[in-house]
């Protein structure tokens, strides 16, 4: 390497080609590899809890697809005030840069349940904190033969426990 910066050409990064809108979601799932594995989120400040399941995941099905809430959902769900701290688009980057991540779109809506009805996946995951009977999707998941997991938290931490800690220091 000459150390030289590179000049001119297209600087997108190769994992922002991961990031799909909702309009072309179901296009770009329907090439990716069966089974299917799908989980969502808000992701806002990204730990170890997020990274462990969204790798844990991703060993459940040959994709995973994450659907993450846009700034306006993650506000109507009452996180606090400043969520989200990080905006769409960061969080968006953010995931998609993960290994474990094959697609990630988001959803505007309260649910992420038109962007499951989109790719009809083969696994629907949630976090431990999570019942399988409250999992938004479960009916219609275990309704066309998909199982729904709820993984157990491998780390204790939270996003809304980093930013108390945050605003104390």
């Amino acid at each position: 390497m000459s150390g030289k910066p590179i000049e001119g050409g297209n600087r997108q990064a190769d994992f922002e080609r991961k990031i799909v809108a909702p309009q072309q979601f179901s296009e770009r799932v329907a090439r990716l590899a069966r089974p299917l594995a799908f989980t969502n989120g808000c992701f806002d400040v990204l730990h170890r809890g997020h990274v462990s399941l969204l790798a844990e995941a991703r060993s459940l099905g040959a994709a995973l697809v994450v659907a993450l809430n846009s700034d306006a959902s993650v506000r109507r769900l009452g996180k606090g005030d400043g969520r989200p701290v990080n905006p769409l688009a960061d969080r968006l980057a953010i995931i998609a840069a993960l290994e474990a991540v094959t697609l990630v779109t988001w959803f505007d809506e309260d649910t992420p349940l038109q962007r499951i009805l989109d790719c009809r996946p083969d696994i629907l995951i949630k976090g431990g904190d999570w019942p399988i009977d409250r999992i938004v999707g479960n009916r219609e998941v275990t309704g066309w033969g998909g199982r729904v997991y709820s993984l157990p938290f491998i780390h204790q931490t939270s996003t809304t426990g980093l930013l108390e800690k945050i605003r104390r220091l």
